[in-house]
């Protein structure tokens, strides 16, 4: 996922096919991902100026994984018996016709924000699908041992786009606008698809799946083997008390994120005045943290316990995202936010580490679908509730004669932003209670001493 001088020793001891194959369907997904990156900065951009609301945003995040919820629950049944490589190939080519139609009715002036919906929801079904194709193949292609590193390699696809993708959209916008972008996205999605046509990804083992789930069964009517196989998923996590555990913890983690998440754009956007290059040099920033983080776990490898990896970056990721809610200009917001991203490849990669370790190759499709369909289930209802609790309660009453400008106006002062930025810190405090009590759950401390029946 690296070209050669980043490649750690560890995975370059892997052989020479795994390693090329590794590397170039990362880089596929790279270049996929900063076209995409792209178009979203300029989506949001767009979105903006038009209804100048969070609320609008947010719905764009929550059409995006609505779909991905009712997907994920046959989601693992497919990726665990379909060709992970047609299915990534035909999630780049449905994200690519989605960009096309948004790209055809911006020419004609016929694209609304109601569009924009319908697109997220298409892209967000068939993407849950890829990605989870994307997951479930990296057990597959290297050793348990760099599970973390390998991950941490794949943060880079996320934060490396964030370091180019809104800086070069930012300078193309206000030159050759949403009309000029789009077109850039296709493009990279065709190089996505290239990069997978001549590969071929490891599939596992359909017999010892069968085996281990079928054994001893005896017969049973269609009905109930489809509705073994819906469930499966959440009953594997479900009757071991670790998973269950790191479950429950990573999606209250992950809703306090995202309620704040889903309003940290429009928050920037309106505390600096509608800049575009403020919310950029952020987003930018985001990526330079990430990818510094992922650099440094690559040769590193993370904690010895995943788990504390995983509880520290929570906490450390709260803690800057606190200050950069406090904060209400680039001053504040360009250091909080490489700290803050700092974090991410951390906590992520060790908590997939966690997940691939414990779960057998073979049964990663369903019980990976099972997690993300929960943690997908609570972003939805936080990026659902974000953005009308921040238009319609916070910052009213934020900018009036209220209780609640009365105590927190003086730290976040009462201006447009006031009361996303309340929602905002209050969520970061969330982030970091939520990973200081991870480390009082025995189930958690544990759970790598727990041998997966394999």
């Amino acid at each position: 996922m690296f070209s050669a001088p980043f490649l750690p020793r560890s995975l370059a001891s892997l052989p020479p096919k795994t390693v090329r194959k590794f590397i170039l369907i990362w880089f596929g997904q790279l270049i996929s991902t900063i076209g995409s990156y792209m178009s979203e900065f300029a989506l949001t951009l767009w979105a903006w100026e038009l209804t100048r609301s969070a609320t609008a945003l947010a719905l764009v995040g929550f059409f995006s994984l609505l779909p991905r919820i009712f997907i994920s629950i046959f989601a693992g049944i497919i990726v665990d018996r379909a060709n992970r490589k047609y299915l990534m190939m035909l999630g780049d080519a449905i994200a690519a016709a989605s960009t096309l139609g948004i790209l055809i009715l911006h020419l004609s002036g016929n694209l609304a924000i109601w569009h924009l919906y319908i697109a997220a929801s298409i892209n967000g079904g068939f993407g849950q699908i890829q990605q989870l194709a994307y997951s479930t193949s990296i057990t597959l292609l290297v050793s348990p041992q760099n599970y973390t590193r390998a991950n941490s390699m794949n943060s880079v696809v996320h934060y490396g786009s964030n370091i180019i993708a809104p800086a070069i959209a930012g300078v193309l916008y206000p030159i050759i606008g949403l009309g000029g972008i789009l077109p850039i996205d296709l493009a990279t999605f065709a190089v996505a698809i290239a990069t997978l046509v001549g590969i071929r990804i490891p599939q596992p083992s359909g017999e010892r799946r069968e085996q281990r789930e079928y054994k001893g069964r005896g017969e049973v009517s269609k009905f109930k083997v489809f509705w073994g196989e819906v469930t499966f998923g959440i009953r594997y996590i479900w009757q071991r008390d670790s998973l269950r555990t790191l479950l429950i913890v990573t999606a209250l983690f992950w809703l306090a994120h995202d309620l704040g998440g889903a309003i940290s754009n429009p928050m920037i956007l309106a505390r600096s005045g509608n800049n575009s290059q403020a919310l950029s040099a952020i987003l930018s920033l985001a990526g330079i943290g990430g990818v510094t983080g992922a650099v440094v776990l690559s040769a590193w490898g993370g904690t010895r316990r995943r788990v504390n990896g995983m509880l520290a970056g929570f906490m450390g990721a709260g803690v800057a995202k606190t200050i950069f809610g406090l904060g209400q200009n680039l001053t504040v917001w360009l250091p909080a936010q490489f700290c803050s991203s700092l974090n991410f490849p951390l906590l992520g990669s060790s908590e997939t580490a966690l997940w691939m370790e414990a779960v057998p190759p073979e049964l990663q499709g369903r019980v990976f679908a099972a997690n993300d369909l929960v943690i997908k289930l609570v972003s939805a209802i936080a990026t659902l509730i974000a953005g009308t609790l921040s238009d319609r309660v916070l910052e009213p009453a934020m900018q009036s004669q209220t209780i609640l400008s009365s105590l927190f106006a003086p730290i976040f002062g009462s201006g447009a932003g006031a009361g996303m930025a309340l929602l905002y810190v209050i969520c970061a405090i969330a982030m970091f209670s939520i990973g200081a009590l991870g480390f009082k759950l025995p189930q958690l401390s544990q759970i790598e001493n727990t041998v997966s029946e394999r």
